[in-house]
C-alpha cells in the first residue's frame, strides 16, 4: 500500500486551520482536488465510494466555516465520512483506510480528536449532537457549536425523530444539516422521501427562502437573531404545508440549497454561524457526485470494491471453477423458491434490498417482498403483524443491526410466540466494517429469550433446510437462523430441501480422545483442523450442532459419556454463546469433562479481512488444529 498524491492545495492541507488559510475563491478547487483524491483512493484500495463523493462541498464549508474539533461535527453513517478524515490529519495515512490494522473506514473518537463520535449504524447523529449541545450548555462552553450530518434515508428511523421532538424544546445551540440525496444504499422508500420531494418542489417555500437569504446577506451579524425570529413567524404564515413538520417540532427551518454550491454552503452555514437554538438546514446532493457512473448507479457504486478509474471497470476476480455462492445469495434465491410453492411467505428487510439479496424476491413477486426503510424495529414489529394474520414472514435483518430491535423481538414476538423467521445475515465477524458490523452477539442475545429456536447452518444446503423447515406449518416459534457475509463451501449448492428435526445436530465424524462441537459455518474451519490433525495421528470426532436451542441434549450426553475433553468452536462471543450453552449442559447434568471455548474473545474486534480476524481471535483452522494438540498433548502444541 502507498500513499497516494494529491493536488497542489490539497497537499497542504492537514488540518482545518490550513483549510482557513486559503482565500474562500480557493474553495472550488479544493472540492475538486479532494474529490479527486477520494475517486484515487478508494479505486485502488476499496471502500465507501458514493456517499463521500456526495458531501465533499459540505465537508469544506463545514470545516472552513466553523472551528473543528472544539465545533464539533457528528456524521451520520460514516460512509460518508472520507473527505473528512482526509483534511483533519489522515491524508497521508488514508491508504489504510479500512485495512487490518489501518484507518477505520468510520469516524471514531480514539482515532481523532475531530472524530467526536463513532459511528456505523445509521440515525445517531441528532441524538449524539444535541447530548453535546446540552453538556456544552451546562458547562457554560455556550461558544460550542454542534453539527449533526444525517442523510435523508437516516431519517426513516425512528431515533431522529426521538431527537427532533427533544431538539425543537430543548434551545440547544445544534445544527442539522439533513443531505437530502434520496439514496441510502438502496434508493430511499416510504413517506418522508415524499415529503422532502414536496418541500424541494414547492415554489412558493422556494421564493420565500430566496428571499430570507438575500436578506441575510446584507445584514450584520448582531441582527441575525432578530431576523431569525421574524423569520420563524414569517414562515408559519406564509409557506406552503409541507415545510411544516421541522416547524412545528420547534426547530428553524433553512433551505432546500444546492448542496455542491460550495461558495453557497459557506455563505449559508456563516448565516446560521451565529442563529441560536435548534435549526435545520436541508440540502440536496447527489450520491456519487462528480464520477458519472457513480451518479447513474448509486447502489452499484455505493462500494464497488477496486476499479479502473478512467474506464469505469470493476476489478472482479477471473472465475475458472465453479465457485460457492455468497450465503445472501443462497437466502435470496431460496426464499423466491419457497414463496412459489407456499403463497403465505412475505420478506421484509430495513433498507437492504441489495445486501441481503431479498431484491431477488422483489423483482419476481414485489407484493411478497417489502423494503420498510433504516427502520428495524418496525420490520421487527409489522412482521409480527403479519404472522398474527398467518403469514410466514422472513425478516432479514443484518446480524449487529438486529440489536436495534431486540426489545420488538422480546415484545411482540417471542412474548406471544409468534413464528416470525429471523434471517440474521453477516453473523460472525464481517470485515473491513469492523466493530460497528461485526455480527458478534446475536447467539448470546437471542438465546436467552423464551419460545426462541436459534440455528446456523454450517453450509449452503444447511441454509435451505433449515429456510424450508421455518417456513413449514407445524413450526409455530419464532426461529432464528444466523449466518455469515461471504461465500459458503458448495459450488453445486441447490440441493433438495428436506425437513430438518428441530434442535438436532449431525456427527461429522467420528473420533478419539477429544471431540469438537460447532455451530454454523465455523464448522467448516474444523474440517480443515481435522485435515491437519491426521498428519500427527490425531483424529477428533466432530459434531455440528446446527441449534444452539433448544440445543441437542441426546448429543451431548453421546459426547460427555465418550470424550473428557471438548472444544467448541463458534464465530459469536464466548460470553454467553455456544460453548457456554454447552457448559451450563454439563454442569446441569454433573459432567466435567475439560472444556475450551474458540470464538470472539471479550473484546472489541477492530477491521481487517475476516481470514486476519478468525486468525487474530483464535478460531481459524490452524488456531483449532493448535488448540487440539495442545489439550491433548501433541508435540508443543499451546494452547491459543
Amino acid at each position: 500500500m502507498e500513499e497516494i498524491a494529491a493536488g497542489p492545495l490539497l497537499t497542504n492541507i492537514n488540518t482545518p486551520d490550513d483549510l482557513k488559510k486559503l482565500d474562500k475563491s480557493q474553495l472550488p478547487q479544493v472540492c475538486n482536488e479532494l474529490r479527486q483524491f477520494i475517486i484515487d483512493c478508494v479505486s485502488v484500495n476499496g471502500g465507501h465510494f458514493g456517499a463521500s463523493l456526495g458531501v465533499v462541498e459540505l465537508t469544506v464549508a463545514l470545516h472552513y466555516i466553523f472551528d473543528t474539533p472544539d465545533d464539533q461535527v457528528v456524521w451520520d453513517v460514516g460512509h460518508q465520512a472520507y473527505g473528512h478524515k482526509i483534511l483533519t490529519g489522515r491524508r497521508k495515512i488514508f491508504h489504510t483506510n479500512r485495512k487490518y490494522g489501518g484507518l477505520s473506514g468510520f469516524p471514531k473518537r480514539s482515532e481523532s480528536d475531530y472524530d467526536t463520535f463513532g459511528v456505523g449504524h445509521s440515525s445517531t447523529s441528532i441524538s449524539a449532537a444535541l447530548g453535546m449541545a446540552i453538556a456544552s450548555k451546562y458547562k457554560g462552553e455556550e461558544h460550542r457549536k454542534h453539527i449533526a450530518v444525517i442523510g435523508d434515508g437516516a431519517m426513516t428511523a425512528g431515533l431522529p425523530f426521538e431527537a427532533l421532538n427533544h431538539a425543537g424544546v430543548s434551545n440547544a445551540n445544534v445544527l442539522i444539516i439533513l443531505n437530502d440525496n434520496n439514496m441510502s444504499i438502496d434508493p430511499n422508500v416510504g413517506a418522508l422521501k415524499e415529503y422532502l420531494t414536496d418541500i424541494t418542489t414547492s415554489h412558493t417555500y422556494n421564493k420565500f427562502r430566496d428571499d430570507v437569504w438575500k436578506l441575510l446577506g446584507m445584514l450584520p451579524s448582531k441582527d441575525f437573531q432578530k431576523l431569525a425570529s421574524k423569520v420563524e413567524a414569517g414562515l408559519k404564515g406564509v409557506v406552503s404545508k409541507s415545510s411544516n413538520l421541522f416547524e412545528a417540532l420547534g426547530l428553524r427551518y433553512f433551505g432546500p440549497i444546492d448542496g455542491h454550491n460550495v461558495l453557497k454552503l459557506a455563505e449559508t452555514l456563516k448565516g446560521l454561524h451565529d442563529i441560536p437554538g435548534p435549526k435545520l438546514l436541508h440540502i440536496k446532493t447527489v450520491k456519487g457526485k462528480g464520477y458519472g457512473l457513480a451518479e447513474q448507479d448509486q447502489t452499484l457504486w455505493h462500494a464497488p470494491g477496486t476499479f479502473d478509474k478512467i474506464t469505469g471497470k470493476i476489478n472482479k476476480k477471473v472465475i475458472t471453477v465453479p465457485e460457492p455462492p455468497k450465503y445472501q445469495d443462497v437466502f435470496g434465491h431460496t426464499i423466491l423458491e419457497l414463496a412459489k410453492e407456499n403463497p403465505d411467505i412475505m420478506g421484509i428487510t430495513p433498507a437492504m434490498p441489495s445486501g441481503s439479496s431479498l431484491k431477488i424476491m422483489m423483482d419476481a413477486m414485489p407484493d411478497r417482498a417489502i423494503d420498510v426503510g433504516i427502520a428495524e424495529q418496525h420490520a421487527v414489529t409489522v412482521s409480527a403483524g403479519m404472522a398474527t394474520r398467518g403469514l410466514r414472514v422472513f425478516c432479514n435483518i443484518y446480524s449487529s443491526f438486529m440489536q436495534r430491535a431486540y426489545d420488538m423481538v422480546i415484545h411482540d414476538v417471542a412474548i406471544q410466540k409468534l413464528p416470525v423467521i429471523f434471517c440474521l445475515d453477516r453473523a460472525g465477524l464481517v470485515g473491513d466494517d469492523g466493530p460497528t458490523h461485526h455480527g458478534a452477539y446475536d447467539i448470546a442475545y437471542m438465546r436467552c429469550i423464551p419460545n426462541m429456536i436459534v440455528s446456523a447452518p454450517m453450509n449452503e444446503s444447511e441454509l435451505r433446510n433449515l429456510m424450508y423447515t421455518a417456513q413449514l406449518p407445524e413450526q409455530q416459534s419464532p426461529f432464528v437462523i444466523r449466518y455469515p457475509r461471504g461465500q459458503g463451501v458448495m459450488p453445486e449448492w441447490r440441493t433438495k430441501m428436506e425437513k430438518v428435526a428441530i434442535g438436532t445436530g449431525r456427527k461429522i465424524a467420528d473420533g478419539q480422545n477429544i471431540a469438537i462441537l460447532s455451530i454454523g459455518h465455523p464448522g467448516n474451519f474444523v474440517v480443515a483442523a481435522c485435515k491437519m490433525l491426521a498428519a500427527d495421528d490425531c483424529f477428533p470426532a466432530h459434531y455440528d450442532m446446527r441449534f444452539v436451542k433448544p440445543i441437542d441434549e441426546e448429543m451431548l450426553h453421546e459426547v460427555a459419556n465418550k470424550f473428557d475433553k471438548i472444544i467448541t468452536v463458534e464465530d459469536g462471543t464466548i460470553v454467553g454463546g455456544f460453548g457456554s450453552a454447552v457448559l451450563e449442559f454439563m454442569a446441569a447434568n454433573n459432567y466435567t469433562p475439560e472444556v475450551k471455548m474458540l470464538g470472539i474473545p471479550d473484546r472489541i474486534v477492530e477491521h481487517g479481512k475476516p481470514a486476519e480476524l478468525h486468525k487474530e481471535c483464535g478460531y481459524d483452522a490452524a488456531a483449532i488444529a493448535e488448540a487440539v494438540r495442545a489439550i491433548v498433548g501433541i508435540g508443543e502444541g499451546t494452547v491459543v
